[in-house]
Order: structure tokens, then sequence, then C-alpha cells
């Protein structure tokens, strides 16, 4: 038996922040990150449609890129205060994923950071309040999934946390809130929603209910998001759709080893953070070389190369067309294509690498990987994206 779970309403096009005017409850708590929404005004506009609600409303303002383990205990804190039947967050995938995990705190105060660190752990949630998820970057999609991302900046580690108790009640996934990207973002998180689909699409988990999203989320990401990330706002649009669809499949498909690594590389070197969806976008051709090697994850990438319009006569002609398609993006999209053209301190990367395999292989996303893999492997494939050398194994 498997479960697809999504939020139960989702509303998409242009103005429909909105909606916010039409929930129903008498204290909402409004978690934003660090202050892109407060500039152009959405703040103001969703504070005032939750008063015209009818409710009493509370900010929860300046959660940090990469949430911490910090903030999202000092959010529990002010809701276990304020006490809302609403949590709304609007903005990026980070205010979102910290809220989510105030969400559990606030609820279940006696709860643990560990306990909830396993994967299908969390408690019942909807206890004393339901959640609304308003996304401002088109990529991590955390507005439709069972997901959240917390950093331990003492251990330098990235926590995914898995439940279906913290998929959103309501999504809002409104195009005006992305028009403002900066084009560095529009990048990053494009290829997030990418991998997002691809990895989707090839999990051990996939099923006949998330292979149409997935699919149709690379085909219009490979359609969209070159135009969105020169400015063409129809595109951006369409990109801001395409992210929550390929949301709408991993959360349920569960993903790979691209965003296993991404986890345990982004905050782990002095020479500078790893944006995620930069992370994703260097590993994905890597990791699908070496998924590849598996007959059925071979199939499963070929029909994507298919299905999207890609050259090749043969399984492996089709494959390599789609590495090639994902290193003309990032090409495109000024993307590195090694953590050594990032600027990750050689020195470092070779002291750290055994440790960051070994905590890689151990990540959440690992266990729906198409190819097995080991520490040594994660290893040897890690060394591969710092130096750009080949996947033979």
């Amino acid at each position: 038996m498997a479960r697809f779970t999504l939020p139960r309403d989702i509303y998409h096009g242009k103005g429909c922040l909105e909606e916010l005017k039409n929930l129903k409850g008498h204290k909402a708590i409004l978690v934003v990150g660090g202050g892109s929404m407060k500039r152009q005004g959405f703040l103001d506009k969703a504070v005032n449609y939750l008063k015209e609600a009818g409710m009493e409303v509370e900010l929860f303002e300046g959660v940090e890129p990469d949430p911490s383990v910090e903030t999202v205990m000092k959010g529990a804190k002010a809701m276990q205060n304020f006490q809302p039947d609403w949590i709304v967050s609007m903005g990026g995938g980070s205010p979102i994923d910290a809220a989510k995990a105030m969400w559990a705190f606030y609820e279940y105060p006696q709860t643990t950071f560990e306990d909830l660190c396993i994967p299908f752990n969390f408690p019942n949630l909807r206890q004393k309040a339901k959640f609304c998820a308003i996304p401002s970057t088109s990529g991590t999609a955390t507005e439709v999934t069972a997901f959240s991302v917390i950093t331990n900046y003492q251990t330098g580690v990235k926590y995914p946390l898995a439940d279906f108790n913290i998929t959103p009640d309501v999504a809002i996934v409104d195009p005006d809130l992305v028009m403002g990207l900066p084009e560095k973002q529009v990048a990053y998180t494009g290829m997030d929603a990418l991998t997002h689909a691809i990895e989707a699409y090839v999990s051990t988990l996939n099923c006949p209910f998330t292979d149409p999203l997935a699919i149709q989320a690379v085909e219009m990401t490979l359609d969209y998001l070159p135009a969105s990330y020169n400015g063409n706002m129809q595109a951006r649009e369409q990109m801001h759709y395409a992210q929550c669809l390929a949301g709408m499949a991993f959360s349920n498909a569960l993903l790979g080893i691209v965003h296993s690594m991404a986890h345990k590389t982004g905050a782990a070197f002095s020479t500078g953070h790893i944006p995620h969806g930069c992370a994703n976008a260097i590993y994905l051709p890597y990791v699908i070389r070496y998924n590849a090697k598996d007959s059925t994850a071979a199939k499963r990438y070929a029909e994507i190369a298919r299905r999207t319009g890609l050259s090749g006569t043969s399984e492996k002609a089709l494959i390599n067309s789609l590495c090639e398609k994902i290193d003309e993006f990032n090409t495109k999209l000024n993307i590195p294509k090694t953590l050594k053209e990032f600027g990750i301190n050689e020195d470092e990367f070779k002291e750290k690498i055994s440790g960051i395999a070994e905590r890689a292989v151990g990540d959440a996303c690992t266990g729906s990987n198409p190819r097995e893999i080991n520490p040594a492997a994660m290893e040897k494939l890690l060394t591969c994206t710092y130096y750009g050398t080949e996947v033979d194994f």
C-alpha cells in the first residue's frame, strides 16, 4: 500500500493571495523571512486580508536562510504565548520550513528535535492550529510537501524532517510574489525544482499518481526556466506552477542522493555556504550517471529524455542528452559545474569528505534512491563532483 497526500486546497493564479481573507479562525501568526515580502508590500496585504477575515494577527519576522534549530524554538515559544489557530507562513522555503517545525513544538512543547528527526515520527498535529503556506520563490515547493529542512549550525548539518502531518492545509501559489526575484534565486530555485521532478520520477517509490506530475514539471522547467531567468514574467509564472507540481510529486515519491549530498554539504565548509538549489544543480548530472548503472533507473532517465523531446536512439544516448541538457542549463544560469569551481577549499574538502559521505548515506533521502550506495562509493561520487571527473563506477 502507498499513500498520496496533498494540501486540501491549492489556490493558484495572479492575485490569489486574497484568499487569506476567506480563512476561518480567531488568531493567525504570520511567519516571514528577512524582509523582501515587507519591502514589496505583500506582508501588509497578507496582514490586512487576515484582519478582513476577522482574525487577530501577530508577526514572527526574521527567519534566516536555512533556518536554525534556535529560530524554530524561538518561533514555537511565540506561538505558545499567542495561541493562534492559524499558522500562516509566507516567503521562500526557509520561513515555511521553519514554521512547519515550529508548529510541532507549539502543539507538543515536550517533544524533542531528535524525535522529529526520525522520518514520519511527528505527533498528530492540528490539535491547536491549521497551516497555510505561501511561497515567494519557485523551487522548494514546501507549500505542498511533507518536508522541512532545519540546520544545526553547531554541527554544520542540515536535517530533513519528514511527515505527512506537516503537509500544509492550504497552499496559496500566487505568481505575483515571484515577479521580483533576483536572477540568481531564479536559477537556484529553478534547478531545485528540476531536481525534485527528476528524482521523484526515478525514486523507488514512484507510482502512477506521481509520474505525471514529475514529467509535467520537468517539461515545464525545460521550457520556461531560461526565459524566467532572463526576466520573462509569463515564463516566471509558469515556473511557479512547475515547481509546485514537482513538489506534489516528490512529497509522495520522495527523493534521492542528489538531495542527500546537498543536505550534508550545504553548511559543511568554511569557504562558503552552498545554496541548496546550486548544490543540487552541481550534483544532478553526476548522480544521474551513477544511478544509470542500475537498469531500472536507466530506463526511467531515458523515459524522461524521450518524453521531453531530447535526442537519442538508444537508452545510453538519451541519458547522455539529459545530462548534457542539465550542463547546458547550468551554463546558461551561471551555475558552477564542480565544487572546486564553486570555491570550496581543496584541503578542507579532503579533510571532511569521509565524514560528509557517511552522513549523506545516512540522510533520509538516500533510502528511495534507485541505486544503492555506501560511504566509500559516496566519497568517490562527491570527489567526482569536486574535480569534474567521470563517474565510472
